[in-house]
């Protein structure tokens, strides 16, 4: 057996950590011990009334057990076990109530913490102080104090045997603490760590956090990729002008600078709802199908003709459809404008129940494949389709590039 590996438990920093630990047990414990002293005393004297004490003794049982329960004294063991013990626990998760199972194994683990914290702490005052007592005793410290006790079958004057005792009792107390921290470790994912209605929960809640940043990701794809995709274009085009037509050169920077301050007001939102840590949303613009017109406008003044069919009142349709509606509509539009070319046909029909949406478009040479590959807007066209619950038609036909949406408007008002 190699020495070294029997000494590394004693000398580990984690030992120490694991000790640290379990003397924290020993000093939450401190009152507990103070209250049953007291209340043992109050029950032996004979001038205090058994009834009042029985009575206060219950009522003291009763306030001392409220803490084992609480949820902010799991919150801190948790705390303590991450920090003292390295064991990587979850945090309770925030607006779930813990279920009676999680209560009662936290505090069976809390009372054990006390417990065992309680019984190290007395050994380190009671054993600690006799082993170096006892060790002094070998260079000559101490005599007058151990030398004329008897410790069991030795007496203080058998000075190796009482310091071969010291020895074994400093390192018994090592190892006495590294194995009950080694238990502590392997105990506390069991005691302390998620049910699974927690563990429920906390996917739920990671859910909805991807599920919102992926919202947000889209909103600056569709919105900052658009304003980007019709300022290249109007700036391109103005440049093959610039010399004899100053007219078009004039509405294509107005065009740049709408769709920039667009794309900042978008920008603007998105970043206060990162920004937002009270779960409110920032207010900020939610552009609708009642902004279509403006959209196509917006895009017709690229160069890229435009065929806009509608059939319906986009009023008809419920805000939140129609907000996923104008970002669907102004990613395709985006895709036409960057890998396609005129005429684009775009067919709106809002339906009693459903809502369609249309967009033809010719590719341009050398493009028979999927406008959006290699980037993102096609697949967030699917993720709002997919989180609307409707139905997602997109790819190359004789020519053409066609993406076809139908949405219910049921469950969206």
């Amino acid at each position: 057996m190699n020495p070294r590996a029997v000494l590394v438990p004693l000398v580990a920093g984690s030992t120490w950590r694991r000790g640290v630990f379990l003397l924290l047990g020993g000093v939450l414990v401190l009152p507990y011990v103070l209250l049953a002293v007291t209340f043992a005393q109050l029950l032996v004297d004979p001038q205090v009334p058994r009834a009042l004490t029985v009575g206060l003794l219950v009522i003291a049982a009763a306030i001392a057990l409220v803490p084992v329960f609480l949820d902010g004294s799991r919150a801190l063991e948790i705390a303590a076990v991450r920090a003292l013990l390295a064991v990587d626990l979850p945090d309770p998760t925030p607006g779930h109530r813990p279920d009676r199972e999680t209560r009662l194994r936290s505090a069976l683990w809390i009372a054990t913490h006390l417990a065992v914290g309680g019984l190290v702490m007395a050994a380190l005052l009671s054993a600690l102080p006799m082993a170096v007592a006892f060790i002094a005793q070998q260079f000559g410290l101490g005599d007058e104090f151990v030398g004329r006790e008897q410790f069991g079958p030795l007496s203080g004057w058998d000075t190796g045997w009482v310091t071969a005792t010291g020895v074994v009792l400093l390192v018994g107390l090592g190892y006495a603490v590294a194995g009950l921290g080694a238990l502590a470790v392997s105990m506390a994912p069991v005691l302390l760590g998620p049910a699974q209605a927690e563990r429920i929960a906390a996917l739920e809640a990671r859910a909805a956090r991807l599920a919102e940043r992926n919202r947000l990701a889209r909103e600056l794809h569709d919105s900052v990729g658009h304003a980007l995709t019709v300022a290249t274009l109007q700036a391109g085009a103005a440049r093959e002008v610039l010399d004899h037509d100053p007219e078009f050169v004039r509405r294509a920077l107005t065009a740049i600078e709408e769709t920039g301050r667009a794309a900042m007001d978008d920008l603007d939102h998105v970043l206060g709802l990162l920004r937002e840590s009270g779960g409110v949303a920032a207010a900020g613009p939610q552009r609708t199908l009642a902004d279509l017109d403006r959209l196509v406008t917006d895009t017709r003044a690229t160069g890229l003709r435009i065929d806009c069919r509608r059939t319906g009142d986009p009023a008809d349709v419920p805000a939140a459809l129609s907000r996923e509606g104008y970002r669907i509509v102004q990613e395709g539009l985006t895709n036409a404008a960057r890998y396609g070319r005129g005429p684009v046909t775009l067919r709106l029909d809002v339906g009693p129940d459903t809502l369609d949406l249309e967009l033809v478009n010719v590719l341009a040479p050398g493009r028979r494949s999927s406008p959006g590959r290699g980037g993102r807007g096609l697949d967030g066209i699917r993720e709002r389709v997919l989180l609307l619950g409707g139905r997602l038609t997109a790819g190359p036909h004789a020519g053409r590039w066609r993406m076809r949406v139908h949405l219910p408007m049921e469950g969206t008002r």
